[in-house]
């Protein structure tokens, strides 16, 4: 029998506000544990919430530019549950009038598979504390610095049908937060962590399978190998005639598989009421109207800027527009004289290089676009030729070095002197007669091997043009 995966995701993405949702203290990742809370944010008795009006337009900018509908009137909610991490056991959410409905988020896949996937609700809500287990004194202990940290919680319709299709969308909603500046969406600090609720059914059916909610994961590759983990899992339990337990499970990274963790029935009791003390929320036409024009170029329009002013390829396009921070940096090196495809060239190829290896993202790059326009000036003008710029784009980046100081405290700069090429030249065939012979007998490689012996005598530091032509000139005189 064939199986096809249904998934829903819920994404909480931690809102980039200085302060918290509401109260003043601030959103720092990391401080020492309970240091950057108050009586507010804990829930001591007596205390008033005041909501962040930051937090309000982050929310409906997220709305606007993922197609949703805007809320003129939304307000929060209760949601009341016993947690160690929830000292006031309850966290202020919305349930009955969020934010933003019926948004639409346009995929494509690497193998090519477009769809659109249906936003049901984006709402707002605060962060619970973290729970921290100290193994060597068997305890755990309660850290609430992150409690009323402001997330927005973005619901999908059970619209995906792999894990690719859950990884493009996830990207493209990265990358549209990112653009927007309500997040810095950073998986390993927890501002982007996603629950993702998966069934299996006979392909074909209607009717849905029996779900399970695999709870915060923070990494696409954790998230994609839970996804087929736990959908091989389902399939194998109803083949063998077992039954599927509705529960929320929790992805082991050490261990490549799902566990257990609580049954999830559909109906939780969460006693949800009005919250009373944030009245609701009015949101005029005036303010919609100046939200939506501070919405900055995305993506798509980016990529269509440059194939129509620079003729960049489409492939080209989409790497560079991918993280905001990256089309930041290429439009900055433009900027300074840089040629476009070189540049895109140099960033797509080492600086992306570079960034790999490190575990980093654009945002965290050192170099500057100044120091990258200046390396390709230095190879546009002959000073350098690639295979040393490369060596010296290794050299200052993580640093930023002075590119013109390192080349010469190197002795890096080409050699174009077409007098000092040709005495090389001349040693070199006199050393390799056999290879002069065997260029002359038509074995065109014999040239390539020659070029690399000249090469190697000026230490990598000649123009490759002169060499050539040096050398073909010394060669056809013979």
């Amino acid at each position: 029998m064939t199986w096809e995966m249904v998934i829903g995701l819920e994404t909480h993405v931690e809102l980039a506000t200085k302060t918290k949702i509401f109260c003043s203290c601030t959103t720092a990742f990391g401080g020492a544990p309970n240091t950057h809370c108050c009586p507010v944010c804990t829930g001591m008795p007596g205390t008033l919430p005041v909501v962040n009006e930051k937090v309000l337009e982050f929310a409906v900018k997220a709305g606007l530019a993922l197609n949703g509908e805007i809320a003129r009137s939304c307000k929060f909610d209760r949601k009341n549950y016993f947690y160690p991490d929830l000292p006031k056991a309850y966290q202020i959410s919305q349930l009955y009038l969020p934010i933003v409905r019926n948004g639409r988020v346009p995929i494509r896949t690497p193998s090519g598979v477009e769809k659109t996937i249906r936003i049901h609700e984006l709402h707002m809500e605060e962060d619970a504390g973290k729970l921290v287990h100290d193994p060597w004194i068997d305890q755990t202990r309660c850290d609430y610095n992150r409690c009323g940290v402001p997330l927005i919680e973005i619901v999908t319709e059970p619209d995906f049908r792999s894990a690719e299709e859950v990884i493009a969308y996830l990207e493209k909603l990265r990358s549209t937060l990112q653009y927007l500046g309500v997040s810095d969406c950073k998986m390993q600090e927890g501002s982007l962590r996603c629950d993702v609720n998966l069934s299996v059914r006979p392909a074909g059916a209607e009717e849905l399978g029996t779900r399970t909610e695999m709870k915060n994961l923070n990494s696409f590759k954790a998230i994609a190998r839970s996804i087929e983990y736990e959908a091989r899992r389902q399939i194998e339990a109803i083949e063998e005639g077992k039954r599927v337990v509705q529960e929320t499970r929790r992805w082991d990274e050490n261990k490549d598989a799902t566990f257990a963790m609580r049954s999830k029935e559909d109906a939780q009791d969460y006693r949800y009421f009005p919250e009373p003390d944030i009245p609701p929320l009015e949101i005029s036409d005036g303010y919609l109207d100046r939200l939506r024009a501070e919405i900055p170029e995305m993506a798509e329009a980016k990529a269509a800027r440059y194939q129509a002013e620079w003729g960049l390829p489409a492939y080209d396009c989409e790497m560079l527009t991918g993280q905001k921070a990256l089309a930041d940096f290429f439009e900055a090196v433009v900027e300074l004289g840089a040629p476009p495809k070189q540049a895109a060239n140099w960033i797509m190829g080492e600086v992306l290089r570079r960034l790999s290896a490190g575990g980093l993202e654009a945002k965290d790059l050192a170099l500057t676009p100044k120091t990258l326009a200046r390396i390709i000036q230095l190879v546009q003008t002959g000073a350098l030729n690639r295979n040393t710029a490369v060596k010296v784009f290794d050299a200052v980046f993580e640093s930023d070095g002075d590119v013109d100081a390192y080349v010469e405290a190197h002795g890096l700069r080409q050699v174009s002197d077409a007098g000092l090429v040709a005495d090389v030249v001349a040693q070199v065939l006199a050393a390799n007669p056999k290879s002069v012979e065997d260029y002359k007998g038509g074995k065109k490689k014999a040239f390539g091997f020659l070029v690399g012996q000249v090469m190697r005598e000026l230490k990598g530091q000649a123009s490759p043009q002169v060499v050539n032509q040096v050398l073909q000139e010394e060669l056809d005189e013979l």
